[in-house]
């Protein structure tokens, strides 16, 4: 009797998942994202999960979507802590320079070349560097980066309830067909016993 064949990461793909199918809506990109590289990644999981049914394909693409998310969200807080470096350079000159702080924190991010010296020199001459004002700006912007984390993590969370509810949802449907499997192969394969006095019978 044959071991009825184990689900895993190989499940056969019973179609195609178009990021562009109508009846999971459209990818949920924001303006200036690449449409083509949500479509790598759409093909690349999908090309990994291979889902089977359309209750996988919902699962496959709603995973895409959260990793997709997430991604948006890292290059969102990098953007953002890029964005108000300033805010942390300000803070750094408000102890080393003379006069506003706040106009040559102003220069400086617009990348005037006569700022960028003056604070290279001043972070320099007390033996500080970029980091400081990396830190400083961390500082001042705590609060949009621990809520950017906490949406991260969530969506995190839910990218991987979905994979295990994908997980559960194979190992179910392979329960299953070692039930089923075995019972048509002993129904298909069992031998009938002769008949009393039907041994010599053609």
């Amino acid at each position: 009797m044959t071991e009825p064949r184990a689900l895993s990461a190989s499940f056969p793909a019973a179609t195609a998942l178009p990021s562009d199918c109508t009846c999971l809506g459209p990818p949920p990109l924001i303006a200036g994202e690449d449409a083509a590289g949500y479509d790598e990644l759409l093909a690349r999981i999908a090309g990994t999960l291979q889902p089977a049914d359309m209750l996988e394909q919902i699962w496959v693409r709603d995973v895409v979507d959260l990793v997709w998310e997430i991604f948006r969200l890292r290059r969102l807080k990098s953007a953002l802590l890029t964005q108000a470096a300033y805010e942390g350079l300000r803070k750094v000159l408000d102890q080393l320079v003379n006069g506003s702080s706040y106009a040559l924190a102003e220069k400086w991010a617009r990348r005037d070349r006569a700022a960028i010296k003056t604070v290279d020199e001043a972070l320099a001459s007390a033996g500080l560097t970029m980091e400081a004002v990396r830190a400083r700006t961390l500082s001042a912007r705590i609060d949009d980066v621990e809520r950017i984390d906490r949406m991260t993590m969530v969506a995190e969370g839910r990218r991987d309830s979905i994979l295990r509810e994908l997980e559960r949802h194979r190992a179910s449907f392979a329960q299953r067909l070692r039930r089923v499997v075995p019972d048509a192969e002993d129904a298909e394969f069992k031998v009938v016993a002769p008949e009393p006095g039907d041994e010599g019978n053609p």
